[in-house]
């Protein structure tokens, strides 16, 4: 099960990413928030929209969870 943040900082389109553990767009450690330990990206993007209405799957690490 890997480990998933949120980053703190939206992308211009508004969209706060969801990124796994080891994803080399990982934002920096004082722009993420922990979500936790999850076996999918679905359930990592519903945990991060109890911090943000607007959550996107980050498109290299967790790609079945992008919407584009």
């Amino acid at each position: 099960m890997p480990n998933y943040y949120v980053n703190k900082n939206a992308q211009t389109n508004g969209d706060h990413e969801v990124h796994e553990t080891g994803c080399s767009y990982m934002p920096l450690d004082e722009n993420r928030i922990y979500l936790g330990f999850f076996y999918n990206c679905a359930d990592a993007v519903k945990e991060a929209r109890k911090y943000y209405n607007q959550v996107n799957g980050c498109y290299y690490c967790s790609r079945p969870c992008h919407t584009g």
